[in-house]
């Protein structure tokens, strides 16, 4: 069709593509978090959508080490084909936090070998990767929380959350507000620790978003699965 743009296909084309969608103040944001991008994601799932499945190339993106590029890899990849190693070491290089974040949610939880690297980075002595650990702890408190041991992730989490490293402390904040938001026999005990500890109680949070401080999300989604 006249006027169509034929999308680069090659890695080099994809990373002028890519440079093509920055934006200054979306980088000025993101690097306030961590992330060395300033790729507007709307757009760039678009060139996902457009790319489809290419695990070859994903993989080829990767590479780059470019956080943009590897978010566009993330997103093009066939999650199953990766093996347990391989993940391993993308974690590891995976530092930006939206990287990491993608990786985790996107891939490692359609992996046959999620349960696997759980185990394996929930006792991680790298805090960044111990995140991870504790970010598909967090998945499968919600969906599959048999033989988990809640009592003894509070037991870690009250011990251990109010000291750990930003990234760390975050994940297992999140596994807390899970378990006390699933689990009305570890309400209480959540809600203690969470007030007790004050780990995000003055995280600035817009009037219309659900704070991340523990006690306040768990009421308000306990609230709303009441219907009240």
């Amino acid at each position: 069709m006249a006027g169509t743009t034929v999308l680069d296909t090659t890695v080099a084309g994809l990373m002028t593509e890519l440079a093509a969608l920055e934006e200054p103040r979306a980088r000025e944001i993101n690097e306030k978090h961590g992330d060395d991008h300033g790729v507007n994601l709307s757009k760039l799932r678009a060139v996902a959508k457009t790319l489809k499945t290419q695990q070859e190339l994903s993989r080829e993106l990767w590479a780059t080490g470019d956080t943009a590029a590897r978010l566009l890899s993330l997103l093009i990849c066939r999650p199953k084909a990766f093996e347990r190693e391989e993940l391993d070491s993308m974690l590891r290089e995976a530092r930006a936090p939206k990287v990491q974040d993608w990786l985790v949610n996107y891939v490692v939880k359609k992996s046959p070998h999620s349960e696997e690297l759980r185990l394996a980075w929930f006792q991680d002595t790298d805090p960044v990767v111990a995140s991870a650990g504790w970010a598909l702890t967090s998945e499968r408190v919600v969906k599959k929380p048999e033989g988990l041991g809640l009592a003894g992730l509070l037991d870690l989490i009250e011990g251990e959350m109010k000291e750990a490293p930003d990234r760390l402390q975050w994940a297992m904040n999140h596994c807390l507000a899970m378990i006390g938001i699933e689990f009305p026999e570890h309400r209480a005990r959540a809600l203690d620790i969470g007030e007790r500890l004050e780990v995000l109680k003055d995280y600035p949070t817009p009037a219309n978003c659900t704070s991340p401080f523990a006690p306040s999300w768990i009421n308000e989604m306990v609230r709303r699965q009441a219907g009240q």
